[in-house]
């Protein structure tokens, strides 16, 4: 194993993953799958029993499936939102319209389409995990600033113009990126690379569903703060 791998996989140790899915065949897989890459997995199969999980044990991680037989899956990722805004949540279901695909979006970290490939999923749920860990926040340091805009990375907080802006984890790191390289074009492939990590997913709308939702988080509290270059990437608007 290279030191880049062990490094990848010391990084999620220790991490709770709840697996939330009723299809048994599917919940053993997944399991296996998390366990082997060194997750502690905790299952359910229902919106009943995964309540009951999140009350015994607080995730690092959700992966929930959206149909359920008592409920939507969709349900618990308010709930965690609610009342663990911390954990990590990744939708994986069948529904993979793309209106299906922005509003799991809009509740959770990201989006699994079924049939899916496990090693993807384990991809994806290290990438949400080093997102939202509070174990791997960075150590202190001065706040990151741009023109109104400060962002705290040991509390992984943001306020505009004085005021609070409530980011998700994602929103939050996809922020970060945009001011740590203020003054320049990022293109979507970078984004996706470096927020994501994602290296082959050009085709992806999980970008412009993101920058969407910080535009109606931020554009309230001040001049539009995001720029568009069309078929080149997004930036910052230069300081007044």
């Amino acid at each position: 194993m290279t030191d880049g791998a062990r490094t990848d996989r010391d990084s999620t140790a220790a991490a709770t993953v709840l697996v939330v899915e009723d299809e048994p065949s599917i919940a053993d897989v997944l399991a296996i799958a998390l366990r082997y890459h060194r997750f502690e997995v905790v299952s359910a199969s229902s919106v009943r029993e995964a309540a009951e999980a999140v009350r015994r044990r607080r995730p690092d991680a959700a992966l929930l499936d959206v149909m359920l037989p008592d409920g939507d899956g969709r349900e618990i990722g308010r709930q965690l939102r609610a009342s663990h805004p911390e954990t990590a949540v990744v939708f994986l279901t069948a529904r993979d319209a793309p209106a299906e695909i922005v509003g799991g979006l809009a509740l959770g970290d990201d989006y699994i389409t079924k049939p899916f490939n496990v090693d993807e999923v384990i991809a994806r749920i290290r990438a949400v995990l080093r997102r939202t860990r509070p174990a791997d926040r960075l150590p202190a340091r001065p706040p990151l600033r741009y023109a109104d805009l400060e962002l705290d990375e040991a509390t992984y907080t943001v306020r505009r113009a004085g005021r609070a802006v409530d980011l998700t984890p994602t929103e939050y790191a996809l922020l970060r990126f945009l001011v740590r390289n203020a003054g320049s074009v990022v293109s979507k492939e970078e984004l996706l690379r470096h927020v994501w990590r994602y290296e082959h997913a050009a085709e992806s709308t999980v970008v412009e569903t993101y920058i969407s939702y910080l535009r109606r988080k931020l554009d309230p509290l001040g001049p539009p703060l995001i720029t568009t270059r069309r078929g080149v990437g997004y930036g910052l608007a230069s300081p007044a």
